[in-house]
C-alpha cells in the first residue's frame, strides 16, 4: 500500500510539472491537475481525521481499562490536584470512608483527615512534590491515622503516595487501606502477651517466695534441730564406754551429721542465698562465684564495681540479677567445656549492669531457639519484665557472652509502688 501510494503521488507531481510548463496552451491539463490536487488534499483530510478518531477511540479505551482496574482494586486510591482537592476517588475509598464518589470528588482532602494532622499533612506533601520522588511509603515509624466522611470514627491505616506531573499540573495519587482489624489483632495480642509475662512474672515471684520460705526453715528450723543433734552426740561420746567399737559408731554418726549440715546450708543457699536479702547482690554474686569455682573447678574472677546504687536496688531486680547470674553460671559448669569465666557486676546512671563470658565452646544460635532451653528463656523473662534487655552472643574469646541492663527499680516495682 505504501509502494502504490508513493507511485501515486510522483504520478501527481509529474503531472503538476507539465501543467506547469504547459501552462495556458493547455487549460484542460491545469484544470485536471488543480481537480487531482483537490482530491488527493480531501483524501490526505480523510485519512488524518480516521487516524485522529482510531487514536481518541484508542485513548478513551485505555482509560476506560485504567477506570475499570481502578475501580476494581481492592485497596482505596485518592489522587488530588496541587491544592489538595480530590480529583479520582475509586469505589474501595467510597466503601473506607463512607462516601460516595460524587459527594468527594472535588472536596478538600483534609475532609478525611483527623483535625490534629492536617496541617502537618498538607506541610508533608508539599515537601514530597518538591524532593521529586516518584513514589514512597508514608509512616514508616508511626501509625497514620483517617477519618470516615461523617468525621464519626477515626481509624488506623497504611498508605503509601505517588506524584506525576501532566501538562504542567502536579497530581498526587495515595493509594490506602484500612487495617482496623489488623491494629485490633495486634493490640489483642500484646495485650496477651502482656498479660502472659504478667502471668509469668507472679509466678516466678511466688516460686522465690516459696523458696525463701523453704530456705529460711531449712537453715533456722532444721540447722537449730541439727546443730542440737551435734550437742547431743558430743555430750554422749564423751559418757560411752572406751569400747572401739561404740566409739567409732559415734565418729562415724558426727561425719554424717556434718555432712548433713553441709547439705542443709546447700540447699538452703541454692533456694535462696539469705546474704542476698541481709548483704545485698555484691555480696551474694562474690559468695555464687566462689562456690561456682569450687564445685566446677572453672577458674573463676568477679569484677564488681562498687559505687552508690546497690542500695538503691529493688528486691525484685536483686533476685532477677541473682537468678540470671546463677543461671549463667550454671551453663558454662555444665555445657560450655570452659578452663575460666568472667562476671561484671556494676551500677551505671540508674542501671544495674552485669556481663558473664567464658573461653568455652559457645553457644550456636539454633540452640538458643531450642525449647527446652527454659534457664535462658527464663532469664530473658525475669530480665524483660522488669524493662531490662538481655544479650547472648558469641564472646571474643570464642565462648559465650551474656549481657543485661536492667533498671535499678524496675518496672514491676515502679508498679507497686504506683
Amino acid at each position: 500500500m505504501v509502494a502504490s501510494g508513493g507511485a501515486a503521488l510522483l504520478a501527481l507531481l509529474g503531472l503538476n510539472v507539465a501543467a506547469f510548463v504547459a501552462g495556458i496552451e493547455a487549460p484542460w491539463l491545469l484544470g485536471s491537475v488543480i481537480l487531482a490536487d483537490m482530491l488527493v488534499i480531501g483524501a490526505g483530510v480523510l485519512v488524518a481525521a480516521r487516524e485522529v478518531l482510531v487514536a481518541e477511540e484508542r485513548t478513551e479505551a485505555s482509560e476506560a481499562r485504567l477506570a475499570a482496574i481502578v475501580n476494581s482494586a481492592m485497596d482505596a486510591i485518592i489522587t488530588v490536584d496541587e491544592r489538595q482537592h480530590i480529583v479520582l476517588f475509586n469505589h474501595a475509598a467510597e466503601q473506607v470512608f463512607r462516601v460516595p464518589r460524587e459527594e468527594a470528588l472535588g472536596s478538600p482532602l483534609d475532609r478525611f483527615l483527623p483535625a490534629r494532622f492536617r496541617g502537618a499533612h498538607r506541610g508533608h506533601v508539599e515537601h514530597f512534590g518538591r524532593t521529586g520522588v516518584t513514589s514512597r511509603k508514608m509512616g514508616d515509624v508511626t501509625t497514620l491515622w483517617a477519618l470516615r466522611g461523617d468525621g464519626s470514627e477515626e481509624f488506623p491505616i497504611e498508605a503509601s503516595i505517588s506524584q506525576v506531573v501532566e501538562d504542567g499540573r502536579r497530581y498526587y495519587t495515595v493509594i490506602l487501606r484500612d487495617i482496623t482489624r489488623r491494629k485490633q489483632a495486634e493490640d489483642d495480642l500484646r495485650r496477651q502477651q502482656q498479660e502472659l509475662r504478667d502471668l509469668s512474672a507472679r509466678v516466678l515471684e511466688a516460686r522465690e517466695d516459696e523458696k525463701t520460705l523453704l530456705a529460711r526453715e531449712l537453715h533456722d528450723e532444721l540447722g537449730q534441730l541439727l546443730t542440737a543433734l551435734k550437742m547431743d552426740l558430743a555430750w554422749l561420746r564423751e559418757r560411752l564406754p572406751q569400747e572401739e567399737e561404740l566409739l567409732e559408731k559415734a565418729r562415724d554418726m558426727g561425719e554424717m551429721l556434718d555432712k548433713t549440715v553441709s547439705s542443709t546450708r546447700r540447699i538452703s543457699a541454692d533456694l535462696r542465698p539469705l546474704m542476698l536479702d541481709d548483704l545485698g547482690l555484691a555480696d551474694a554474686a562474690g559468695w555464687l562465684v566462689d562456690d561456682f569455682a569450687k564445685r566446677s573447678g572453672v577458674e573463676a574472677r568477679l569484677e564488681v564495681s562498687a559505687g552508690p546504687g546497690f542500695e538503691d536496688m529493688s528486691k525484685a531486680v536483686a533476685t532477677a540479677v541473682y537468678r540470671a547470674l546463677q543461671e549463667s553460671l550454671t551453663n558454662i559448669a555444665r555445657h560450655s567445656g570452659a578452663q575460666s569465666a568472667w562476671v561484671l557486676l556494676a551500677v551505671e546512671d540508674g542501671t544495674v549492669h552485669f556481663e558473664v563470658e567464658d573461653n568455652g565452646r559457645g553457644i550456636a544460635p539454633e540452640e538458643l531457639a531450642k525449647a527446652r532451653s527454659l534457664g535462658l528463656k527464663g532469664m530473658r523473662e525475669r530480665i524483660t519484665h522488669l524493662g531490662g534487655s538481655l544479650e547472648i552472643v558469641r564472646a571474643p574469646r570464642g565462648g559465650t557472652r551474656v549481657r543485661a541492663r536492667v533498671p535499678l527499680r524496675g518496672l514491676l516495682q515502679e508498679g507497686a509502688e504506683k
